[in-house]
C-alpha cells in the first residue's frame, strides 16, 4: 500500500509541475492536422493509437480545428462495423447501407480495427504513436494492403517519440532486456534485435521498411526490382544510356577489375533467363566454383561508373560462363523443377497453395478456380507486378486461405502469369556476362 501511495504522490508532484496540458504546443497535433488537410487533402485516412482517450483526444482537438467527416472508434464504440462502413464502403458492399452525406474521410482508432475488418478504401495509414509489439505495425498496414485494394502504393506514416523521451524510457533496451528474460524461461534463441542496431535502422523498422530485421536469405530482393532501381538511377544520370543498353545484344560480356574484398582471385558473374523466363544470377570462380547466388552481394561486386575502364577478357571466360550456366540449370532443377529457385515468389506460392488444396477443403470457396491457378503458376512464370504483389504479401505475413483467394483472383483477371502462345525456349539464355579480375 505504501508504494501505490509513494507512485501517487509522484504523479500528483509531476502533474502540479507540468500543469494544465495545452493542446495549442501540442506540435504531434499540428503536424497530423498538417498532413491529412494539407498533405493529403482528399484521401482517405486511417489514424491508429493504442488509447482509447488519445481517439477521444484527437477527436475533439481536430473537431475545434475545423476537420470534417471524420470519427473515432474503439473497444467501447456501440457499432464499429457501422463506422468502418462509412469510411470504407466499397469493401465492405455497403455503399447502400449508408447515407453518402455520412461517409467518413477519416478514422482514428485504436487496435479493436487492425483485425478482422475491411478497410481497402483508405491507402494512407498514420501511426501517432508505437504499440509495444511490432506485430501490431504489420497488422495495421495489413487492413488496408489487401484484396481490393485498388492504390498502386500504400502510404504508413509513424510518429516516433522524441530524443529526450526515448533516452528516459530507454523503450528498445527495455523491449530487449524483456526479450532476453523470455528466452531464458522458454529455451528460445531467437535473436529479435542486432547489438548494432543504430539510430537509423530504428527508424527504418518503425517506418516499416523491409527488411530490417530480417535475415540474409529474407532480404534478397527480387533481381527484376533491385535492377529496375539500378536501371532507373542510371538512365537518369545519363538519359543517352537507355537507347545504348536496350541495341546490345545477347551474350554480350566485359571485364573490369574487381573489388579489393572480393574473397577471391578471378570470377565471372553470369546473367541468364531460364526456359521458363525467370531470372538468375551466379558468380563462378576461376576454379569453376559457384561462390554466390546472392543477387545483393553480386551486383554490388559488379557495381561501376560509365567511366570504369573495361580490362582484357580473362582466357576461361567463356569456359566458366558455360560451367556456371551448367550449375545454375542443375540447381533451379533440384530446388523446384520448372518453378526455380525455392525462394522464389513461384515456388512459394505454388508449394503452399498446393498444401492449401490438399489439407484445408472446408475452408476452400472455389476449388475449381484455385486448382486453376495452381496450374497456371506451375506451367507459367509470375507477371512482374504479380511477383511483386506476392511477395509483399508474404513478407507481411498473410494467410493460406487469403492468399488463395488474392491467387484466385489475379488469375480470374488475367495478372497472374505470363502465358504466351508462344513456346517457351528449350534452352536457357545468357543475357550477358561480366569478368572480375582480382587486385
Amino acid at each position: 500500500m505504501q508504494h501505490l501511495n509513494d507512485d501517487n504522490q509522484a504523479l500528483e508532484s509531476l502533474l502540479s509541475k507540468i500543469g494544465t496540458w495545452d493542446p495549442k504546443k501540442d506540435n504531434k497535433l499540428k503536424y497530423l492536422f498538417e498532413l491529412i488537410s494539407k498533405t493529403h487533402p482528399d484521401k482517405k485516412i486511417l489514424i491508429f493509437t493504442q488509447f482509447a482517450d488519445t481517439v477521444a483526444y484527437l477527436q475533439t482537438e481536430l473537431g475545434k480545428k475545423g476537420l470534417e467527416y471524420f470519427s473515432g472508434v474503439t473497444g467501447k464504440s456501440e457499432d464499429p462495423s457501422n463506422l468502418v462502413w462509412k469510411f470504407s464502403p466499397e469493401s465492405n458492399n455497403a455503399k447502400n447501407k449508408i447515407n453518402p452525406n455520412e461517409e467518413l474521410r477519416i478514422l482514428i482508432a485504436t487496435d479493436v480495427l487492425s483485425e478482422g475488418q475491411n478497410l481497402q478504401d483508405c491507402s494512407i495509414i498514420i501511426n501517432f504513436d508505437l504499440p509495444w509489439a511490432i506485430i501490431r505495425l504489420i497488422q495495421r498496414v495489413g487492413r488496408v494492403d489487401r484484396i481490393g485494394q485498388r492504390a498502386e502504393n500504400i502510404l504508413a506514416y509513424s510518429f516516433i517519440p522524441a530524443d529526450g523521451v526515448e533516452k528516459i524510457i530507454k523503450l528498445r533496451s527495455r523491449l530487449a532486456q524483456r526479450l532476453s528474460e523470455n528466452a531464458e524461461v522458454i529455451g528460445t534463441d531467437e535473436q529479435f534485435f542486432e547489438d548494432g542496431l543504430n539510430k537509423e535502422q530504428m527508424k527504418d523498422l518503425y517506418n516499416e521498411k523491409a527488411g530490417v530485421l530480417e535475415t540474409e536469405t529474407d532480404t534478397e530482393v527480387d533481381l527484376s526490382s533491385y535492377a529496375y532501381q539500378i536501371w532507373k538511377s542510371a538512365i537518369s544520370a545519363n538519359p543517352d544510356l537507355e537507347y545504348k543498353i536496350k541495341k546490345l545484344p545477347d551474350v554480350v560480356y566485359s571485364t573490369k577489375m574487381g573489388s579489393k574484398s572480393q574473397n577471391f582471385h578471378n570470377g565471372v558473374v553470369v546473367y541468364i533467363k531460364a526456359p521458363d523466363d525467370t531470372d538468375s544470377l551466379a558468380l563462378i570462380d576461376d576454379k569453376g566454383q559457384i561462390i554466390t547466388q546472392s543477387q545483393h552481394d553480386i551486383l554490388k561486386l559488379a557495381e561501376c561508373s560509365i567511366n570504369t575502364p573495361a580490362m582484357p577478357r580473362l582466357d576461361n571466360h567463356h569456359d566458366l560462363v558455360e560451367l556456371a550456366v551448367k550449375k545454375i540449370m542443375e540447381q533451379n532443377e533440384h530446388d523446384g523443377n520448372s518453378l526455380g529457385p525455392k525462394r522464389k515468389a513461384r515456388h512459394k506460392t505454388y508449394m503452399r497453395l498446393r498444401h492449401f488444396m490438399q489439407n484445408s477443403v472446408a475452408e476452400i470457396v472455389d476449388r475449381e478456380a484455385l486448382n486453376k491457378a495452381i496450374e497456371e503458376i506451375y506451367m507459367y512464370p509470375l507477371q512482374s507486378v504479380a511477383e511483386e504483389t506476392i511477395n509483399r504479401q508474404l513478407r507481411s505475413g498473410i494467410g493460406d486461405k487469403e492468399l488463395a483467394d488474392m491467387v484466385i483472383v489475379m488469375s480470374q483477371e488475367e495478372r497472374l502469369c505470363a502465358i504466351s502462345d508462344v513456346p517457351m525456349d528449350i534452352e536457357p539464355r545468357i543475357k550477358c556476362t561480366l569478368g572480375l579480375i582480382g587486385q
